[in-house]
């Protein structure tokens, strides 16, 4: 059954242009905007705020007490989960990947600010986290709580309903355009936007985060659209993964240097970082050209960058080498 959604964000974000990037990636003045999902409002902004809205607002039919979710220690949509949680008034369960002690800044800050209780699933791999989330909610449910299961990234059909309004949204905001530049990670976010916009219209930058995110991204799609999605139609580049998801990549670390000295916009260093380094890689080969209107999806992330040793080190040389 499809629940209406539950308010949680600030919407329609802002389009913004952004002349003097799109100047350093070689594109025209008025070729390039970015399209502020980082400013959605709760718990420090993102775009896990619009999945959640739908998540959230079925487990909330369904008489949930308690968000349970899953993902890595500086999980964004674990964040979020966690401030959704305290906006209603519920309880929030983080389970995440690896063990305690090894950063505490970050996201990880925010989490217990927000009141989540973290579980620690050890090193596992995603079937593992999955079946580890499930032992928690048994255990909750044995205590008396009726946990909701919120999916990894808010990503599955009734989330990416959030990314179909994040695409009508910048049908009205930006006509004429050509491509939506997002990054790749769970697949919800990606699929909103092509059931919204069409295949041809969005350009994914695969993260890392899965094996093959196109297919989990088109799963997500098919049901919403008319249009015929399979995971090897979709737009996406696969090569700003580098050495992994959580690593630093260095075309990763140019772009979050190139946003934020030419427009004053913070990018994070797993999403956001690559998905522009994946739209500068785009220019350079032409799959995305000048005067096309193109919008670089900002989907937030910025309190992940202060628990990444290495993007917190590479900021701080950068500002270093710049001492008068």
């Amino acid at each position: 059954m499809n629940h209406p959604p539950v308010p949680l964000g600030t919407f329609p974000t802002p389009v913004e242009p952004a002349p003097r990037l799109a100047a350093a990636l070689g594109l025209g003045p008025d070729d390039l905007w970015v399209k502020r999902d980082d400013l959605t409002g709760l718990g420090g902004g993102g775009n896990k705020i619009r999945k959640l809205e739908w998540t959230v607002g079925a487990a909330l039919a369904e008489g949930a007490d308690t968000l349970v979710t899953t993902g890595a220690p500086q999980s964004n949509h674990a964040r979020l989960t966690a401030a959704a949680a305290a906006r209603l008034g519920l309880d929030a369960v983080l389970v995440l990947r690896g063990t305690p002690g090894v950063s505490r800044s970050g996201n990880l800050a925010l989490d217990g600010l927000l009141g989540a209780r973290l579980h620690w699933a050890g090193d596992v791999d995603r079937a593992g986290l999955d079946t580890v989330a499930d032992e928690v909610c048994a255990r909750l449910r044995e205590k008396g709580a009726r946990p909701a299961l919120i999916p990894f990234g808010g990503s599955s059909t009734l989330g990416a309903q959030g990314y179909v309004r994040c695409g009508e949204e910048l049908r009205a905001q930006v006509p004429g355009l050509r491509t939506a530049v997002v990054a790749l990670g769970s697949g919800g976010t990606m699929a909103g936007l092509v059931a919204a916009l069409g295949a041809e219209s969005v350009l994914g930058v695969d993260v890392g985060a899965l094996a093959d995110p196109a297919a989990a991204a088109a799963r997500f799609a098919a049901p919403l659209t008319a249009e015929r999605v399979t995971g090897d139609r979709l737009r996406v580049r696969r090569d700003q993964v580098g050495d992994g998801y959580a690593t630093l990549t260095g075309p990763a670390a140019d772009a979050l240097r190139l946003a934020a000295r030419t427009e004053g916009i913070v990018l994070d260093p797993v999403y956001t970082g690559r998905a522009l380094a994946g739209l500068a890689a785009a220019v350079r080969d032409g799959g995305v050209r000048p005067g096309e209107r193109t919008v670089f999806v900002h989907t937030g992330g910025l309190p992940g960058l202060f628990g990444h040793a290495e993007a917190v080190a590479y900021a701080e040389e950068a500002a270093a080498g710049r001492e008068l």
